[in-house]
C-alpha cells in the first residue's frame, strides 16, 4: 500500500463509525506461503472496543517480519500466530493514518488525529489497533514516512541509542545497511554524531554514501571481519559471520549488537542468539 497523502494535507472532519462503509479493502493471507498467497479483498471494516481506535490507513510499510509471518518461516514463530495458517487473515504491521473513530476509554487520542505505529492487519483500508500502540505523527513528515517507523526505525534506534550507548565521535559499523533498518541506522549513527562505516554490497554503495556512511565496505569482495579496524558500536543486521569474528572487531569497551542470524526453516536466529548471550561474560559487551 503506497501513501495516497502527505502529512500536511488536510485532515478530516470527526467522523461516527456509523457514518463509514461497512466494508473496506485490504490484503487477505488464507495461507503460509509466498507473494501468490497474498490477495487483494473487500472484507468488513473493524470497530473499536474499549481503549481502541479505528485509524484510516494513508501508508503501510513492509518489513522482513512481514515476510517471517506471510512465510511462516522460522517453524517455531508458528506457534504464536497459526499452525496451520495466519491467525490474522490481514496482513501487515507498520502503518500511519489518521484517526476515524475511538472506542470507549480512549482520551488520548481524537478523530482527526494523525498517527502512527505497529498494529495487526495493517495491509487495509482501516485498522483497529490499541491507542497505546500510536503516537502522534511528526508534523514534518508524510504518511509514508511514518509508516516506515514503528518496526524499521524503532530497531535501528533501539539496537544503537538504547543497547550501543552511542556516542557522538565514536565509530558505528552497520553490517546490512542498504536495508530498510539498515538505512535508518546509518541516519539515526549520524544524527547522533558518529563516524559511520557500513557494509553492502557495491550496488547499494551510492545510496548509503548520499545518506551519511563515511565508508562502504563490499562484501562480495572483502570479509568486514578479517580488517583491521575496530568500532565502538557493531550492529549486525545479517548475522552470517562466526560470532568470536564478530567480537574481534570491537574495541576493548566495544559493544556488538545483533538484530539478526542465520539459521534453519525451524528456529531461524534463536540458536545465535541465544549463543550472543552466553558470551556476553566476556570481554567486550554484546
Amino acid at each position: 500500500m503506497t501513501t495516497t497523502s502527505s502529512a500536511s494535507a488536510t485532515i478530516p472532519s470527526q467522523t461516527t463509525v456509523q457514518a463509514l462503509p461497512a466494508t473496506m479493502r485490504a490484503v487477505v493471507q488464507p495461507a503460509y506461503g509466498g507473494p501468490e498467497v497474498l490477495r487483494l479483498e473487500e472484507v468488513a471494516r473493524p470497530v473499536p472496543g474499549p481503549g481502541e481506535v479505528l485509524v484510516r490507513v494513508h501508508a503501510a510499510a513492509v518489513c522482513k517480519g512481514d515476510v517471517h509471518l506471510m512465510t511462516g518461516k522460522p517453524y517455531l514463530l508458528r506457534l504464536m500466530f497459526g499452525l496451520r495458517r495466519p491467525k490474522h487473515g490481514v496482513a501487515g504491521q507498520e502503518v500511519a493514518g489518521v484517526v476515524e473513530a475511538t472506542g470507549p476509554g480512549v482520551t488520548a487520542l481524537a478523530p482527526g488525529d494523525a498517527v502512527f505505529g505497529q498494529v495487526k492487519q495493517g495491509f487495509a483500508e482501516y485498522v483497529c489497533a490499541p491507542a497505546t500502540a500510536l503516537a502522534a505523527m511528526p508534523r514534518d513528515a508524510s504518511f509514508a514516512e511514518a509508516a516506515a517507523l514503528p518496526v524499521s526505525g524503532m530497531t535501528a534506534l533501539q539496537g544503537l541509542r538504547d543497547v550501543g550507548k552511542l556516542q557522538a565521535g565514536q565509530h558505528a559499523l552497520i553490517v546490512g545497511a542498504s536495508g530498510g533498518v539498515g538505512t535508518m541506522a546509518v541516519q539515526i549513527a549520524r544524527a547522533l554524531g558518529a563516524e559511520v562505516t557500513v557494509v553492502c554490497s557495491t550496488r547499494h554503495g551510492e545510496k548509503v554514501r548520499s545518506i551519511g556512511a563515511a565508508r562502504v565496505i563490499d562484501y562480495t569482495r572483502e570479509d568486514w571481519t578479517a580488517r583491521p579496524e575496530q568500532y565502538d558500536v557493531v550492529l549486525d543486521l545479517i548475522g552470517d559471520r562466526p560470532l568470536a569474528a564478530c567480537r574481534s572487531r570491537l574495541t576493548p569497551t566495544g559493544v556488538f549488537v545483533a538484530s539478526a542470524g542465520a539459521g534453519g526453516e525451524w528456529f531461524g536466529p534463536m540458536f545465535r542468539l541465544a549463543a550472543l548471550s552466553l558470551r556476553n561474560a566476556l570481554p567486550g559487551r554484546e
